[in-house]
């Protein structure tokens, strides 16, 4: 129908065709070439087809709960139809979030009457004005739409999080992650219909080139979906970490109200990031007092505590004597015997590093996963005291990377660490926060601590983490969040029911950003763990539906899928892959070609 408008003379009611497209319903298929004839297009006498516009109205429920009612692209592929909707709220890097479908909610009689405020933006015009789209600036109630995306929200009742669905177990988990949409396929196609309920959320767990200033709305929402990641414990964390969480969520709220993280002058950002730029080369050019360290670089020599878990084993920690040089852990019966040959050497590139910490037990281990041929090795290691830790933690971290101790990046990695450390420690409260009584402690901690302490309980220990965090601004405490949600064991975890291949039980597939791990389904242990830079290939055969995977070392494995389509497994795949792919230097512009060759697959009719 091109651009031409049809003129109704009996009412003369001016319409505009432009958007619509003809939808051939029996192959849930879209005709968007106007050139092609309908024989070329395989249509016979019989079809019928529907003559609908290409976007209309749907509701989407943002990371925050918030619900918004806007007119999204139901005819190109899921992925574009994303772009399109980040590109109107002003986030960038959409190539992180998808839709899922919501959990079905069973409705008690009397909650019939209670709607949920959905605030409506359907006449948009996606363009920028001083950092904010230029439509949200049109009037008062839209400008308002803005705050709430690019401001945190006040915290959520203890009521309203104890009504919210929450997982109970790593199956629940895993069916979670059956509902998100095909990318490569358009929302009509997986019969969303106008005006549906969808979710959009971050679902790959590799936040690119986060730029504060740029990323009002995208920082914000993250800051969302991980708040309510901890408060509806979708993720493990300890007592200690949950008190920080909540301190840091106090200390957001407060500042939200008086503190606006939404930028006034584009032509200042433009400045404040080339000189940003800037500090970061000149900090990046050595000199040769540097190039002399780095040929020199300098070790770390210790007594430590090391334990291998296995399977049926009660074994303690048995002390040796440690040295860490370039990337590699080597270990001694005693100092004295560091001059001979080592008990073992671990070398750490590509290894996994994760904390198992409680400052107020005197804890401070290091859990290590490292690539063997069978998989991944597990190992902990145990230090004396916090300065201790923080050294060989921030050494196990820059070697994982492949970097060694003479990284310029290695005393502010420990410094990082002692500051998250400095976080747990109970500080003596100042006559300030003894008399703050606006605190709400059940809106701050999951359930399972609303259960086990009062408020009189939760008060003072928040309001001692929150000591350590009063003065953060709010970009600086939204991202100490951040940080410490990612550094979480299972951070970024995201799990498929499979059954593998010759195996007669279920089993739990986690998927992160760079590895798959094999989780025995009734003891939650790990058995293995694959690396993606490890793998040679994977494909799927559509037909069983079966995933099928190659590594080094002639390492094969194959499953199929029990509580989500294998695409779903396939799409995780190969999107973790691309996000692999992006690198700072690289422009804006996404490989809409790369990604779906990488994620769509070819699934058999």
């Amino acid at each position: 129908f091109g651009d031409r408008q049809i003129f109704l003379s009996s009412s003369e009611i001016k319409q505009d065709w432009s958007d619509h497209a003809l939808w051939w319903e029996q192959k849930q298929q879209w005709l968007l070439k106007p050139s092609w004839t309908l024989d070329k297009c395989g249509i016979h006498a019989d079809a019928r087809l529907c003559l609908t516009p290409q976007h209309k109205p749907l509701q989407l429920v943002m990371p925050s709960s918030i619900v918004l009612r806007m007119r999204v692209c139901f005819s190109s592929p899921v992925f574009r139809t994303i772009m399109g909707i980040c590109k109107l709220l002003n986030i960038r890097r959409p190539e992180e979030l998808s839709l899922l479908w919501p959990v079905e909610e069973k409705k008690k009689k009397k909650d019939k009457d209670v709607g949920e405020e959905v605030y409506d933006i359907t006449c948009t015009i996606p363009k920028l004005a001083n950092g904010m789209p230029a439509f949200f600036a049109e009037t008062p109630e839209t400008e308002v739409v803005y705050k709430i995306l690019a401001v945190s929200q006040p915290a959520p009742a203890p009521e309203t999080i104890a009504k919210l669905y929450r997982t109970t177990n790593i199956m629940e988990k895993a069916h979670i992650n059956s509902r998100w949409l095909d990318s490569s396929r358009s929302l009509l196609q997986q019969g969303v219909k106008e005006n549906d309920k969808l979710i959009l959320r971050f679902k790959y767990y590799t936040f690119h080139d986060i730029i504060p200033q740029a990323d009002v709305v995208r920082l914000t929402q993250l800051y969302e979906q991980s708040r309510w990641a901890i408060l509806l414990e979708e993720i493990e964390c300890t007592e200690e970490e949950m008190m920080v969480f909540a301190a840091l969520q106090y200390h957001i709220g407060k500042v939200s109200l008086t503190e606006q993280s939404v930028a006034s002058c584009p032509a200042m950002e433009d400045l404040d990031s080339a000189l940003q730029c800037l500090e970061v080369k000149m900090e990046g050019e050595s000199s040769a007092d540097d190039m002399l360290e780095t040929m020199t670089a300098p070790e770390l020599h210790d007594y430590l505590k090391i334990f291998r878990p296995k399977r049926l084993t009660l074994k303690g920690y048995k002390q040796y004597w440690f040295t860490f040089k370039d990337t590699t852990i080597s270990y001694y019966k005693s100092k004295e015997e560091s001059s001979k040959e080592p008990i073992q050497q671990m070398n750490l590139k590509g290894c996994e590093v994760a904390p198992d910490v409680s400052v107020a037990g005197q804890k401070f281990c290091i859990r290590l996963l490292i690539p063997g041929p069978e998989g991944m090795n597990e190992v902990y290691l145990r230090c004396e005291h916090e300065q201790q830790y923080s050294r060989w933690m921030a050494a196990c971290r820059l070697a994982s990377k492949g970097k060694t101790l003479a990284d310029s990046s290695f005393s502010s990695e420990v410094q990082s660490i002692q500051s998250f450390l400095a976080m747990q420690k109970t500080t003596p409260r100042n006559n300030t926060a003894q008399t703050d009584e606006s605190i709400n402690t059940h809106s701050l901690v999951s359930p399972r601590y609303q259960k086990k302490y009062k408020p009189k309980q939760l008060t003072p220990r928040i309001l001692e983490a929150y000591q350590n965090v009063a003065q953060l601004s709010l970009t600086d405490a939204i991202q100490k969040f951040l940080q410490i949600w990612q550094a979480l064991p299972d951070f970024g975890l995201s799990y498929i029911v499979v059954r593998f291949k010759g195996c007669r039980k279920d089993e739990v597939l986690g998927i992160a950003n760079n590895r798959l791990i094999r989780i025995d389904l009734s003891v939650g242990d790990v058995v293995k763990t694959w690396r993606y830079n490890t793998m040679r290939q994977w494909n799927v055969n559509w037909d069983i539906k079966q995933v099928a995977i190659e590594f080094d070392g002639n390492v094969n494995i194959a499953f199929s899928c029990v509580t989500a389509n294998c695409k779903i497994v396939h799409e995780y795949i190969g999107g973790y892959i691309f996000m692999s792919t992006r690198c700072r230097e690289q422009s804006d512009t996404l490989n809409e070609e790369l990604f779906h060759k990488l994620t769509g697959g070819h699934e058999a009719l």
